[in-house]
């Protein structure tokens, strides 16, 4: 289960993450406290992804749904990239969007919009996914070693150890994460077993490269809380499984 210490400095990265955000007027409407932060300069940060060789190689790519990263999956789309985006919360038995620029009905940039996927994707299951080469996450903080924190629920390093359990992520795929500035910092960060590092992080002015990576090979089920598994149907055919 997890380490109650460790969830305790984590949140209080966070919290401070989040005041140091919304004094500084770094977020988009209203508050980051709570949420991936939709971060003023998204844009700019997805046009700064879209120079690296990592991102011009990558015909499939896992994003998560939040607003910071829409930037990131509209260009993936206008691209030509297949977008797989992770239902919110996971909370489907199939917990990916399946958004195919060849087959969409509306212009990438509301396709990218998780309301709209809700309504005109096809959700598939992890065993109709193809390999993964780009996975494109939002952090609430991440340091120069490529450790990053979510909001704290647990979603995008659930999602990771999901693709990895299933062989469809590995040494060929990147990780990438789009952040403000303010948002990366210079301290350590503690880490789980299921948690996994970034190879890029990208703001609107630079792209910083971290290594080693490290990410799991698969779910550890003692690291997932009743909780989860409660609210996760994919979780629950797992566990069941294991």
């Amino acid at each position: 289960m997890p380490n109650t210490d460790v969830n305790d400095r984590k949140n209080d990265i966070r919290q401070r993450v989040w005041d140091l955000l919304d004094r500084e007027g770094a977020v988009l409407g209203g508050s980051s406290h709570g949420r991936i932060p939709n971060f003023v300069g998204a844009d700019h940060a997805a046009a700064q992804l879209a120079t690296v060789a990592a991102w011009h190689d990558a015909a499939v790519v896992k994003a998560v749904p939040d607003k910071a990263q829409l930037p990131a999956r509209a260009r993936a789309l206008r691209a030509g990239k297949i977008v797989y985006m992770a239902v919110p919360k996971l909370a489907a038995q199939q917990p990916f969007y399946l958004l195919d620029p060849a087959k969409l009905t509306v212009p990438a940039e509301e396709a990218a919009s998780s309301h709209t996927a809700a309504a005109v994707a096809r959700t598939v299951g992890v065993d109709e996914l193809r390999p993964v080469d780009l996975i494109v996450c939002g952090s609430v903080a991440v340091n120069h070693h490529g450790v990053r924190l979510g909001k704290g629920a647990g979603y995008s390093d659930i999602e990771v150890a999901l693709l990895a359990e299933a062989g469809l992520i590995g040494p060929h795929t990147t990780i990438v994460t789009t952040v403000h500035s303010l948002q990366v910092l210079d301290q350590d960060i503690p880490e789980t077993r299921h948690d996994f590092s970034v190879d890029l992080i990208v703001t609107a002015d630079e792209i910083i490269t971290c290594e080693p990576a490290r990410r799991p090979t698969g779910l550890i089920g003692d690291e997932l809380s009743p909780d989860q598994l409660a609210a996760m149907p994919v979780l629950q055919s797992f566990h069941r499984k294991s």
